[in-house]
């Protein structure tokens, strides 16, 4: 039975020739990532990188009361660590039975047997096997006699080195600058635009809506500046909604996009992703709608600023 998930964008065929292997969970493929994958390129000798990473993330089948926030779909990870440098996804079906493993399972069955390493780098953090007992001292002694070597890099940073928990650390309290300065682009949720109660649409504000998948790390509810991404890779202007509409007493929370300047979009069934450039102001409940009018322009004109667009006028 094969290891990896059958998954669009990443292999699951045995390797019949060498290749240069990282490992990670790359949750976010933020800036440390990056740079491992960059690091795994100039030690590769010309040889294939290869991406490995998880899915579920280990701690949703071992642990699941302390699963963190997911930073990207499995869909956007695989797309991320390609543009990083990866050549070739892996992406190993973690069950309760991979979670026994041994760490020297680990090196015999995916690095030795499937993918022929040559080369191993991780981060300096990394850790694997049944209990997370295997670290970077055990996979530099289970290379030599499996026939790779390891390099173990520090994932940079600074003070504070580039981690996935310091961007959701950074997302929970709505720094979004601060977050995009670890991932290395801006934070982003995906979703698929269904249909709301079409309020914005009668304000004169249409608002792309998508449900908050709580697995999933998304900013405090408020008003954000940004941008909408549609599946084709056209990046709009937007001002972004995140929470209830406590205004008109809603109860699901939802991430509610208004592209500037745009009524006649129609997104209603359209994948797209919000990317999360700054924090306007908190969710405010106003005592009716030309207050709320009122603000929504505001809105508006701040997030222009933000993006560094023209006026309107």
């Amino acid at each position: 039975m094969t290891i990896w998930r059958d998954f669009p964008g990443a292999s699951t065929a045995a390797r019949t020739s060498p290749s240069a292997v990282t490992v990670g969970n790359f949750d976010g493929v933020h800036r440390g990532h990056q740079h491992v994958i960059e690091r795994t390129r100039d030690l590769s000798r010309g040889l294939p990188v290869i991406a490995v990473t998880f899915e579920p993330h280990p701690l949703a089948v071992v642990a699941p009361e302390r699963a963190p926030k997911r930073l990207a779909t499995t869909e956007r990870r695989v797309e991320l660590l390609l543009a990083a440098g990866a050549d070739e996804i892996r992406i190993l079906d973690f069950t309760r039975e991979m979670a026994a493993w041994s760490p020297q399972e680990f090196v015999d069955r995916v690095l030795r047997d499937e993918l022929r390493a040559s080369l191993v780098a991780v981060g300096d953090n990394f850790r694997f096997g049944n209990r997370a007992t295997g670290d970077t001292a055990f996979l530099r002694e289970a290379g030599q006699q499996a026939g790779f070597t390891v390099d173990a890099l520090d994932l940079d940073g600074g003070a504070e080195p580039y981690s996935s928990t310091l961007v959701r650390a950074h997302v929970a309290a709505g720094r979004m600058r601060e977050a995009a300065d670890v991932l290395g682009r801006p934070h982003e949720v995906a979703g698929v635009v269904r249909k709301g109660d079409q309020r914005g649409r009668d304000l004169g504000y249409p608002t792309a809506n998508v449900p908050v998948d709580e697995a999933y790390a998304v900013p405090p509810d408020g008003v954000y500046a940004g941008w909408l991404v549609r599946a084709d890779g056209a990046r709009l202007p937007a001002a972004i909604s995140v929470g209830t509409n406590p205004t008109f007493d809603g109860v699901e929370r939802r991430v509610e996009s208004y592209v500037l300047d745009r009524t006649d979009l129609d997104l209603y069934g359209e994948a797209i992703r919000v990317e999360f450039v700054d924090l306007l102001r908190g969710m405010v409940r106003f005592d009716g709608v030309d207050e709320l009018l009122v603000q929504m322009a505001d809105d508006v004109e701040r997030t222009r600023a933000v993006l560094d667009l023209p006026s309107a006028d």
